[in-house]
């Protein structure tokens, strides 16, 4: 947006829309812009037609593009209509220290107009909390550098996660990367150490996930009957003996914990991760405690065109993990990332849909076997029960427990594929 303008004879200011605000409503402009004035008085202001867009009569919920003309009334309609009891939201700027400049500047791994890539290491949070003071929210100011707008973050990863998170240099490349996240387009690739190893070395997991009551919303859980839909999966890249596993995750959700959550759950808990795998989650031989999480790779269209494709390098202690357990890094980056994207939300509820009718379809047709059995047998009409139905199998009865995991490929022992006794079968039921 370029500096407005006013006519010396009306008062009227003029505003040249700038590319970061290419496509937004025309309120929304005004809330980058303009925050003090209230949607009520850009309403009146449409409707009186003293909003104007290239000369043309404008309503809030106007589009607008790069290079258009706003013309606004004089500032002083705007303070006549302003609620003047209403605080005033202004954000200044923070003046950072060199140290924390310097730590912000050395997390960037990709950086272009529209975007950076950071890798974030382990024990830093993406943003601020009750006594969490430093965070990568909170150095962002150390990134803007002669940009008009804050770079804005459009995801989050774990404290104690390390790796690649992605930053918006504009607010039009926030907007853009926030459907990618939302319709599941953007490609997230992590990975962990886990304890024991997998029966099947790649499956997919669909558990849902809710927050564990009593805990304030600091621990999710499994949770059949409330939970939000959540599918991760996982491959394993490479095992030792018995004890460890080195796996590939790929989050096809983005719920809270969720990798932590599902591995746990399937009885492989991510190493380090005490929260979710208590005690078991510890190896010993001088394996670091530090949970073992990492966002590899993260694949993004770019607004401009193209993709944005990163890698984050591991933090020390990973990375010593791997050597000492006698894993190869390279081969983790030799796996194919498969271009399948996940399902829509749509697409599964039409899925859940079509499942639940073919149970349904099902239990119609044993219950009719089960009447014509016993009146083949007494020679009587079955009776027909009233109430409820209750028990094993039924709609009413207790929820099915146990992770789903779907997959094949039994791991064997040594690398995945090679020759073998399958491991033993610590791992998920199948299907």
């Amino acid at each position: 947006m370029t500096a407005g303008k006013s006519d010396s004879d009306t008062g009227f200011r003029e505003f040249n829309v700038g590319f970061d605000d290419d496509g937004i409503r025309l309120d929304r402009w005004f809330k980058r812009h303009l925050s003090d004035t209230s949607f009520t008085t850009v309403a009146m202001w449409a409707r009186t037609g003293q909003l104007r867009v290239d000369g043309a009569r404008a309503t809030p919920g106007d589009r607008i593009a790069a290079g258009q003309m706003l013309r606004v009334p004089p500032p002083e309609a705007d303070k006549a209509t302003a609620d003047v009891d209403k605080p005033r939201r202004v954000r200044e700027r923070v003046i950072l220290s060199d140290e924390e400049t310097e730590l912000a500047q050395s997390m960037v791994i990709h950086k272009d107009f529209q975007a950076f890539v950071l890798n974030k290491p382990p024990g830093l949070a993406t943003q601020g909390g009750t006594k969490t003071t430093q965070h990568v929210d909170g150095l962002l100011d150390g990134l803007q550098y002669d940009n008009e707008g804050r770079p804005k973050l459009v995801h989050r990863l774990d404290k104690d996660t390390s790796g690649a998170l992605l930053v918006a240099r504009t607010s039009r490349a926030a907007a853009f990367f926030a459907k990618a996240f939302s319709g599941r387009t953007a490609r997230k690739v992590y990975w962990a150490l886990v304890v024991d190893v997998p029966s099947i070395e790649d499956g997919m997991i669909e558990l849902p996930i809710a927050k564990q009551p009593g805990t304030g919303g600091e621990k999710m859980h499994v949770d059949e009957a409330e939970g939000a839909p959540a599918r991760t999966r996982y491959r394993v890249i490479e095992r030792a003996g018995n004890r460890a596993a080195w796996v590939e995750l790929q989050p096809f959700t983005g719920r809270t914990h969720q990798l932590r959550v599902h591995m746990a759950a399937i009885g492989h808990p991510i190493v380090g991760d005490g929260k979710y795998g208590g005690a078991a989650a510890f190896l010993t031989g001088g394996i670091s405690r530090k949970m073992h999480l990492h966002a590899r790779r993260i694949k993004v269209d770019h607004p401009d065109g193209g993709s944005i494709d990163v890698t984050a390098e591991l933090p020390t202690h990973f990375a010593e993990s791997l050597k000492q357990l006698g894993f190869e890094e390279k081969l983790g980056d030799d796996l194919v990332l498969d271009e399948k994207t996940a399902p829509t939300r749509e697409q599964m509820k039409s899925r859940a849909k079509a499942h639940a009718k073919s149970v349904r379809k099902d239990r119609k047709g044993e219950r009719r076997g089960r009447g014509v059995a016993e009146e083949k047998t007494t020679g009587k009409p079955a009776p027909k029960t009233g109430g409820p139905r209750t028990g094993a199998g039924s709609k009413f009865g207790a929820p099915r427990s146990g992770p789903r995991v779907e997959g094949a490929k039994p791991a064997g022992r040594g690398r995945p594929g090679g020759a073998g006794k399958p491991g033993p079968r610590s791992g998920p039921r199948t299907r």
